[in-house]
């Protein structure tokens, strides 16, 4: 009965929204456009091809939130919530550990080209084109390195979702993800020391540590996990997800928050520089795939993986360089958009089916469904 009203009674308010902002201003019509995306959240529920926005829906819910009341987010009781950034992204990366096996890495033996492929495009052809942008719309030197900062990111784990929405190769996006993120340690550094470095100063070895900290040795952690205790604590299984979707959204909402003068000045600039990264990304990859004769599921794979970062991660390292308000400003907008664009694609291509026969089915299929349940919302 919720789902069926939640659609009628999100439109209520967004027109009331629209009247509030007429009479009283913008500024105090906030409570409710709020409302009007947590109703959006609900409503998408029963439709598939609207369930991939249910999370976005919260994020908008939860960044509108932080814009209108920031004062409630950015310390509780003297604790600056940005000290949980790190805890929140390590549990984050143990729950992706969790959810991967050796298996996924010897993916690099049964598929060496198309990995090889998309490593290669989403670590070369996304920093550059982030630092590009960056240098394309003048931003201030801490906003075009955060911008830089996104570029450089691994593969973002939302990206196996859209893969499995997109009748693309599961198996090749979990292993492209795997593998991107372990080498983010030290393609990350060395990309922001080249680019990112051309606006504020980097402390490569520096950032490394934080990395190896931040995701490494907690994906270690989930894999050890996953090969002695799979299955044995249901709850844990249960629960990692919202975990997940928690973490990202709390993280963003306090970027937000922090970052919410210089967002409110230079946030539709971010907006498009975000939009366009993202789609050039897409295009790139599914491209490149194409290039170098990839089957059609290989490269739609490709285009996904390299077109989404792990945005999360990206405000990690914001946070340890002590610029969460200025670089993790990209990121906070990026996380976001990325969701929307890829789940556009990623449904736009689930309804322009591909031959049975065209790359791995059946790992797509044995996999897809655990991996829905794991990160989709």
């Amino acid at each position: 009965m919720v789902f069926k009203i939640a659609l009628p009674v999100a439109a209520v308010f967004l027109i009331a929204f629209v009247v509030f902002s007429s009479l009283n201003g913008v500024e105090n019509a906030g409570p409710w456009l709020i409302a009007t995306f947590l109703f959006l959240s609900i409503g998408f529920r029963p439709y598939a091809a609207l369930r991939g926005f249910t999370f976005t829906m919260i994020i908008f819910a939860a960044v509108t939130t932080a814009l209108y009341y920031p004062q409630y987010f950015q310390s509780w009781d003297g604790l600056k919530l940005t000290t949980l950034f790190t805890p929140l992204l390590q549990i984050i990366m143990f729950g992706m550990g969790t959810e991967i096996g050796i298996k996924d890495f010897a993916g690099v033996i049964k598929m060496p080209k198309a990995v090889l492929i998309g490593l290669f495009g989403h670590f070369t052809f996304m920093p550059l084109a982030g630092y590009a942008l960056a240098r394309i719309f003048n931003f201030p030197p801490e906003i075009a390195a955060g911008v830089v900062l996104v570029g450089s990111m691994p593969c973002g784990t939302a990206s196996n979702v859209m893969s499995y929405l997109a009748n693309a190769n599961l198996a090749l996006s979990v292993t492209l993800t795997a593998i991107a993120t372990l080498l983010s340690p030290f393609l990350t550094p060395l990309w922001m020391k080249v680019l990112g470095g051309q606006f504020i100063s980097v402390d490569a070895s520096a950032m490394m540590w934080d990395i190896t900290k931040i995701v490494v040795i907690p994906i270690g952690a989930g894999l050890l996990f996953n090969r002695f205790f799979k299955g044995k604590l249901l709850w844990l299984d249960k629960i990692m997800p919202l975990i997940s979707m928690f973490g990202i959204a709390f993280i963003i909402v306090i970027i937000t928050a922090t970052g919410r003068d210089s967002l409110l000045k230079i946030g539709p600039a971010l907006i498009v520089c975000a939009f366009i990264h993202n789609n050039t990304g897409y295009l790139f990859g599914y491209w490149i795939g194409k290039l170098f004769r990839l089957p059609e599921r290989d490269a739609r794979t490709i285009a996904i993986e390299v077109g989404m970062q792990n945005s999360g991660l990206a405000s990690g390292l914001a946070k340890e360089m002590g610029k969460t308000a200025t670089l993790g400003l990209a990121p906070a907008v990026f996380s976001p958009l990325m969701n929307i664009t890829g789940s556009l694609l990623a449904t736009y291509w689930h309804r322009r089916k591909v031959s049975e026969g065209d790359s791995s089915k059946q790992d797509f299929e044995v996999k897809g469904e655990l991996e829905v349940d794991r990160i989709a919302s």
